[in-house]
């Protein structure tokens, strides 16, 4: 892999608390999480689902299930990590794909995790892991498909989605190497080592050692399913490097990495793409999902 320590960390710490700062690039954040707040209240009212499945014993440690119509065959799953560095935003208001995905005949699953500073960055990739594992092992019960199984995240849950595509920890959870069939991360943080020393660190609490070991940038599987990227075109460089890097990581390892161009997005309305069924980003996941 290349060194992308350049890209990464700017030329001074205060360039990077500019350059990580998603609330910052954006006029009116609370805008933003009005949006999603809104589009899952209309996605509860119209999707049948299954709330606060207990997948671990902590009191976080839940997720919600959305369930296509009745079919024969076994519905594929998408599974979708909510960001908020890893701190804040829930799963209530993160199904914002459901519709448009159980249309398609997908299932959805929305994930919560313990916050920080309240759980260590390990305890939270930990719980993501435990999760997928237990989706694996409880699908077919709720009509879905255990061998097919898709991850996403937004942000802090891109980097989530990252340490799922990871190696190395599938036969520890019981689940089979291949358990994660692809990947949609979106302005996902690959390399936490520049998250450090700006204030970010007031909660992630990790040294540059320790960031490493939990960068998805430095834990490329062998081999995998495809990954798709993307970052909005309206986002901070600081994101857009995060993706190139991520990107030419797995291109440099021989894997399958496929850029989706959303040059009208910022880092909040991104993930509303999925939304939309004929959206480029909704029609390249589905397509990954064997279902275009």
């Amino acid at each position: 892999m290349r060194d992308v320590t350049p890209d990464l960390f700017f030329a001074s710490i205060a360039e990077r608390e500019v350059q990580y700062n998603a609330r910052a690039s954006v006029a009116d954040f609370d805008a933003c999480v009005r949006r999603y707040a809104e589009s899952a209240a209309r996605v509860r009212t119209r999707r049948p689902a299954v709330l606060n499945l207990r997948y671990g014993m902590g009191q976080d440690e839940r997720l919600d299930l959305f369930l296509p119509a009745a079919a024969q065959a076994s519905a594929p799953l998408f599974v979708f990590i909510h960001g908020g560095y890893w701190r804040s935003q829930r799963k209530e208001d993160a199904p914002v794909m459901a519709e448009a995905f159980n249309a398609a005949g997908a299932a959805v699953a929305t994930l919560e995790y313990t916050l920080l500073p309240e759980a260590t960055l390990p305890e939270v990739v930990r719980e993501v892991r435990s999760a997928v594992a237990w989706l694996y092992r409880n699908a077919a019960a709720y009509g879905v498909d255990p061998a097919r199984i898709y991850v996403s995240g937004s942000s802090a849950g891109g980097h989530l989605a990252g340490m799922l595509a990871a190696p190395d920890w599938q036969a520890r959870y019981g689940v089979p190497d291949d358990v994660i069939k692809g990947t949609l991360a979106l302005s996902g943080l690959f390399d936490l080592r520049p998250l450090c020393d700006i204030s970010v660190s007031d909660w992630l609490r990790l040294t540059p050692e320790q960031a490493r070991l939990q960068s998805p940038i430095f834990h490329l599987p062998a081999q995998a399913g495809p990954m798709l990227l993307a970052v909005g075109g309206l986002e901070t460089q600081g994101f857009k490097n995060q993706t190139d890097a991520y990107e030419a990581a797995w291109r440099a390892a021989g894997l399958s990495a496929t850029r989706i161009a959303t040059p009208q997005c910022n880092h909040f309305d991104l993930v509303n793409e999925l939304e939309d069924p004929d959206s480029d980003l909704t029609r390249a996941t589905l397509e990954m999902m064997g279902l275009r």
